[in-house]
């Protein structure tokens, strides 16, 4: 393949071969190959001595993932034929190798969690890791399989830093011809702590407040100009940003979020990041900072 792909996990799991579905649908949208991978590796804890040992399970390991990828080329052939479809059997320890795979794609698709016959193979052991570390955008899989709503979400954070997130977001909402919300949510702390001088909230947050609002509001008209067709809202929402995206999803059909370099306390990127993946109710696509 030449074009770039988009390249989804599987571990022979019901909720892998999910994530293969939905990544061939993406395939389709973006007119581009779908690679499929899977890991194969004996676990730290399992000791064997003997070489023989070693490369009969070693062998064992291997056949399954080789049968994983073939029922999920299958799978994915059948929904979209046409689609060009390759199969790309790694090796080494499953988190790492998956990540690995994503270099150079358009997007990497994992599902939420997998019940594989290996422990090693599960993704569920290996979908935060590759959200965290993957150097493409992450689409994360849930088990729910819903009806298209024609609506793409997307998380606002950082306003001076989500040109990728929101490039991301809208180029799939243009490709879905859905409309696209962006939230930008306000973390007030809650009813019943006190400030210094025992003011509640702090003199400065509304003001704060309302100058996101109004810095969010021209960052939306300046995307509005670059993709016209696609109908876009956007809000300031007071509470947690992780329950905030989490609400969103339950009513759009994948939600975008950015992952920028972590900082300490408990809205760090990371927090808000792992809450969403958590609990959403859909498909959520992380993107990594440029």
């Amino acid at each position: 393949m030449t074009a770039k792909p988009v390249v989804a996990a599987t571990d022979g799991s019901a909720g892998s071969l999910r994530a293969i579905e939905w990544a061939a649908r993406e395939a389709v949208l973006r007119s581009a190959p779908l690679r499929i991978t899977s890991a194969a590796s004996l676990p730290k804890m399992v000791l064997l001595p003997l070489q023989p040992e070693h490369d009969a399970a070693l062998g064992y390991v291997r056949e399954h993932r080789d049968r994983a990828l073939a029922a999920a080329a299958a799978r994915a052939a059948e929904l979209a034929p046409g689609l060009r479809i390759d199969t790309a059997p790694v090796e080494g320890q499953a988190a790492r190798a998956v990540t690995g795979s994503g270099s150079g794609a358009l997007m990497l698709v994992v599902g939420f969690r997998g019940i594989g016959a290996f422990p090693m193979t599960v993704l569920g052991s290996v979908a935060r890791y590759v959200a965290d570390h993957a150097s493409c955008p992450v689409a994360v899989v849930r088990d729910e399989t819903v009806a298209a709503r024609g609506l793409v979400g997307v998380g606002v954070g950082d306003l001076d830093d989500c040109a990728g997130t929101l490039a991301f977001a809208f180029e799939e909402a243009a490709l879905r011809q859905a409309g696209l919300i962006a939230i930008h949510a306000w973390h007030a702390p809650q009813a019943g702590t006190f400030w210094a001088g025992n003011q509640y909230p702090p003199p400065g947050m509304h003001v704060a407040a309302a100058a996101a609002a109004r810095q969010l509001t021209l960052l939306m008209d300046t995307w509005r100009q670059k993709y016209p067709d696609v109908p876009v809202r956007h809000d300031v929402v007071h509470g947690h940003p992780g329950r905030a995206l989490a609400g969103l999803s339950a009513r759009a059909d994948l939600v975008v979020i950015g992952r920028h370099a972590a900082h300490p306390g408990p809205q760090c990127p990371g927090s808000v990041r792992h809450a969403v993946l958590n609990h959403a109710h859909g498909p959520v696509v992380i993107v990594p900072s440029s």
